[in-house]
């Protein structure tokens, strides 16, 4: 079981938790849910082997509504879980490297366990994060296909299912 978790103002990153969704979704067996940080469902969330969070960029790092959960979610027990987050910026420079490592050392707080693939699995090289710069084109949904189909097979992995 996958949750990805995401915060969208304008529906890109929204959309991209959509891709993300499919690609994990091809790898047999695996069931996915999206929910937006109002509506969580933190039964299937617990049940999760792994969460993906999505975040825009805002002042060159993750969203304050995402930090806001995280700083909040005490009672959520995310240890052990596979984690990944994936990010949107509207351009280049706007931050996508911080916001990707400031979900990533909150993660890590939490226990979870980092995952991205890397450049171990070859193109497209996935080092922190996949990053949709300026919109959600071609380019940008196809690594984040992978990146989903990447973290459901690593879950399945390690967890067997």
């Amino acid at each position: 079981m996958i949750s990805i978790i995401y915060f969208s103002e304008n529906g890109s990153t929204k959309a991209l938790a959509d891709v993300v969704a499919s690609g994990a979704k091809k790898v047999d067996g695996t069931d996915v849910r999206i929910f937006s940080l109002e509506n969580i469902d933190y039964d299937y969330l617990q049940k999760s082997d792994a969460v993906i969070f999505g975040t825009p960029t805002y002042y060159a790092n993750t969203c304050w509504q995402l930090k806001k959960w995280f700083d909040e979610s005490k009672p959520y027990n995310l240890e052990g879980k596979i984690g990944g987050v994936f990010v949107t910026a509207q351009y280049v420079q706007g931050g996508a490297d911080i916001a990707a490592l400031t979900i990533i050392q909150h993660m890590m707080v939490k226990g979870m366990l980092v995952y991205s693939g890397g450049s171990a699995l070859g193109k497209p090289y996935i080092h922190l994060a996949p990053v949709a710069i300026n919109g959600n084109d071609e380019t940008n949904e196809s690594m984040c296909d992978v990146f989903g189909q990447r973290i459901a097979q690593k879950a399945k992995d390690i967890f067997g299912e």
